[in-house]
């Protein structure tokens, strides 16, 4: 059965958001068997698709949110690939760091400190070459 024309689209801004290399490695170790095929599909449609390929807010802008939503409700495995999204789509260490650093005045230092420790990791993979 050939995949939808959302699902087209969705797969394609999820390779630009992702990178197509990160994109290439998930296919391959995470979305494999049948229950995180189906979730594949169903993210890259609902989220890349529909979410991420509305106008109004680039990619970059909407990292940001991503990962502002990710320390907020400490969806840690999460955070860990959205900070990579991040710095595929232009932030730096810096400007993420001080993102999280802002985030503590308002949701609590605990739930900061985890994403840093996470981000810390992150940025260190990143800068070895990646994952």
């Amino acid at each position: 059965m050939s995949k939808s024309e959302m699902f087209q689209k969705g797969a394609a801004t999820r390779r630009d958001v992702m990178g197509a290399a990160t994109a290439d490695k998930m296919a391959t170790s995470v979305y494999t068997g049948p229950v995180m095929e189906t979730f594949a599909e169903y993210a890259t449609e609902a989220v890349f698709g529909m979410l991420w390929s509305r106008p109004g807010l680039d990619h970059k802008t909407r990292a940001m949110i991503t990962l502002t939503s990710d320390v907020c409700n400490h969806s840690w495995p999460e955070l860990e690939i959205h900070l990579r999204f991040a710095l595929n789509l232009g932030w730096t260490e810096e400007e993420l760091t001080e993102a999280l650093l802002h985030l503590g005045g308002y949701i609590g230092v605990p739930s900061v400190r985890e994403a840093m420790i996470i981000a810390d990791r992150v940025f260190k993979e990143e800068r070895d070459g990646g994952e």
